[in-house]
């Protein structure tokens, strides 16, 4: 998974420069003129800004698919060894207590 989220972010870093050149572009054709080649470079922009809204739609899926997993298999293992996480918020707790008594 790791890499296919790499490969993701990869890809939507290559299409968000391919968006600002493609907008650098259309900026110089139609710094005075509505040609149709200026619309054709307008389409084009478009689409490479509709492709990257896609992937960062995939990669924010992929993210919150990731959270919701981790939050699952944290609750699992807090349901498995009770007693140990009892112990562990008592440490904390404990810490916690000596770190402010001594202000």
């Amino acid at each position: 998974m790791p890499d296919t989220t790499q490969a993701q972010k990869d890809r939507l870093i290559r299409d968000l420069h391919s968006v600002v050149a493609e907008a650098e572009a259309l900026l110089k054709a139609t710094a005075g003129q509505a040609s149709e080649g200026s619309a054709e470079l307008r389409a084009k922009v478009q689409d490479s800004l509709d492709r990257a809204r896609r992937h960062l739609h995939d990669l924010q899926d992929a993210a919150i698919e990731k959270a919701r997993a981790a939050g699952r298999a944290t609750d699992d293992y807090v349901h498995e060894n009770p007693w140990q996480m009892m112990g562990v918020a008592a440490a904390v707790g404990l810490l916690l207590g000596m770190l402010i008594s001594r202000r």
